[in-house]
């Protein structure tokens, strides 16, 4: 091929790294477990019945994997009912939280971007893939950016080929 007609690919020349927020998110299967079941009346828990429950239920199908705890019904849930659920969940369970299965997940995934060794990104230019199959909580983009914009030069949302710039270290 000709000197001029060859194709040259400038992205991957550009030293760009590219981060995609799905390799943030939790591996591990999260499980709900849904307060709701335990309501007398579907109205209120009941101490005795609940501690009876809590005692006899086999909470081996939680073993390695996020739990996300909640009640789907407008009910009396004593925070007491919470630490219970937890204690039994402990030591069974890779993690123990409130909320939705979406919410555990958006929690995690933050806890994930919270662990990242922001010092390996010292002066690069980074791109955060906008693209993927996972939803991304607002929350979790903040994180992002919050995590690497004070040790990166550049920091772009999109695709390497049509970025967006979030921000651009000042020249001193």
């Amino acid at each position: 091929m000709p000197e001029e007609l060859k194709i040259e690919n400038r992205v991957a020349k550009s030293g760009l790294i590219q981060l995609e927020m799905a390799e943030f998110f939790p591996e591990e299967e999260i499980v709900e477990y849904d307060l709701a079941q335990n309501l007398w009346q579907g109205l209120a828990l009941k101490e005795k019945d609940f501690r009876e429950f809590i005692k006899t239920y086999n909470w081996d199908q939680f073993n390695n994997k996020h739990v996300a705890i909640h009640c789907s019904a407008d009910a009396i849930i004593p925070s007491w009912a919470y630490m219970l659920l937890s204690t039994a969940l402990l030591g069974k369970a890779l993690s123990i939280n409130y909320g939705t299965k979406n919410a555990v997940e958006q929690k995690l995934l933050i806890d994930s971007i919270n662990e990242i060794n922001a010092q390996e990104f010292l002066d690069s230019r980074i791109v955060i893939k906008g693209c993927g199959d996972r939803d991304v909580s607002e929350s979790a983009w903040v994180a992002i950016t919050n995590k690497l914009q004070p040790v990166v030069k550049s920091l772009m949302y999109g695709e390497p080929c049509s970025t967006v710039p979030v921000y651009k270290r000042p020249r001193k």
